[in-house]
């Protein structure tokens, strides 16, 4: 289940933040960033914090700059977690499989506006809603951000392009996890796969870290590069590829 270290760092939630804006996709609110003349499709799917959390709006704007049109929904309707609130309690009303049946429609929205590849990436909470979408859903890669909640049998079920940024120091997805994965993953040669466990931070670092803090950013950069590295070869090349057989 999700844990405490869910909670650490907790964002000052904003709803102006960003240089995108909150528009209604599919039926969900989502934060945009991004041009549809991209034809590429990022799906940012937010930790416990929800989508207003600056950092994860920084991130989203981020991936826009390297060429996508990122949402990132609003899947807590008004109510992400907070500190003061009771994390086991909250998540009853939060399940990751409810958020997945929500996505579908956004994805569904992003295709008649004209996207021609999408990739998603889920950060804590996030990545069980990835791993419970791709079962109704083809998205061309996915990634994974210090995962919760993802099993074995999650893993085993992984048929696209999947790389996993984990952390040394996770209650969640401790080391020794990430390396089933790893292991798992290994068994399908035909699924492109990457597990990185980065030394010396914490479950939360890409999107839950201080700004001030200089070596808190550079870690968090380096797992977003990693990500963007990932969309490059999946995402991108895969409409590229498109293009050229037509």
């Amino acid at each position: 289940m999700v844990g405490s270290q869910c909670c650490e760092n907790p964002p000052d939630l904003s709803l102006s933040s960003g240089i995108g804006c909150v528009e209604e996709i599919g039926g969900l609110e989502n934060y945009v960033s991004g041009s549809l003349d991209s034809k590429l499709g990022i799906l940012l799917v937010s930790d416990v914090y929800g989508f207003e959390a600056p950092n994860l709006r920084k991130l989203a704007d981020k991936v826009a700059a390297a060429g996508y049109y990122v949402v990132a929904p609003n899947f807590f309707h008004g109510d992400p977690f907070t500190p003061e609130k009771n994390l086991m309690y909250w998540y009853q009303f939060h399940l990751a499989e409810d958020a997945a049946e929500e996505a579908r429609p956004v994805i569904e929205a992003l295709r008649s506006k004209g996207i021609t590849a999408i990739g998603a990436a889920g950060v804590c909470w996030g990545a069980k809603v990835l791993v419970e979408s791709l079962k109704s859903e083809d998205l061309k890669a996915i990634v994974m951000l210090h995962p919760s909640l993802v099993t074995v049998d999650d893993i085993e079920e992984i048929k696209v392009p999947i790389s996993i940024l984990g952390a040394e120091v996770d209650q969640m997805s401790p080391p020794e996890v990430l390396k089933e994965f790893e292991e798992v993953l290994s068994t399908k040669p035909e699924v492109d796969s990457s597990v990185k466990i980065f030394n010396g931070v914490r479950h939360g670092w890409t999107v839950r870290y201080n700004i001030k803090n200089e070596e808190a950013v550079k870690r968090a950069e380096e797992a977003h590069n990693d990500m963007l590295e990932w969309f490059f070869k999946y995402v991108r090349n895969s409409c590229f590829s498109r293009k050229s057989a037509l």
